[in-house]
């Protein structure tokens, strides 16, 4: 299955690159760029949802116990978590793959975004956690992909 995945998400980030290429060098919204790359996904995915910044648990907000960004200790609360994109199938507990993105140009370190993918895998069950950062300049390119 994660052969499948792959190559799903390899195809979408060649094709983000072909025919996005300016927004990437632009340094448009990571949303939009997000946005862009869930569109190439999608036909992979037949019978599944593929949703952008989708914070829904069934009925409920999407949360997670982690960390919260810019704490100092190690206290854990239910954080309302927005994920970059997810394959699942809404109103149900199948969800399939998440991926969180980041541009080279962002200020914010890696690690509570994989820490994230993390949890989402724990606590909801994701069978695939995907962190995508690419290059967003003259040349876009991707700069890497890392399996959680």
């Amino acid at each position: 299955m994660r052969e499948l995945v792959e190559s799903a998400l390899n195809d979408s980030l060649d094709q983000l690159l072909r025919s996005d290429g300016e927004i990437l060098a632009m340094d448009v919204n990571e949303r939009s760029i997000s946005h862009r790359l869930a569109s190439y996904l999608e036909p992979f995915f037949q019978g599944w949802n593929v949703d952008c910044e989708y914070n829904r648990n069934h009925d409920d907000p999407k949360r997670l116990e982690i960390i919260r960004r810019n704490i100092q200790s190690d206290d854990t609360q239910a954080t309302t978590v927005f994920p970059d994109i997810i394959v699942h199938r809404r109103g149900t507990d199948e969800n399939f793959v998440v991926i969180e993105m980041k541009k080279t140009s962002s200020q914010e370190a890696d690690d509570y975004d994989l820490k994230k993918l993390s949890a989402f895998k724990e606590q909801l069950g994701y069978q695939f956690a995907i962190f995508v950062k690419v290059r967003t300049d003259i040349n876009p390119s991707i700069d890497s992909v890392k399996w959680v």
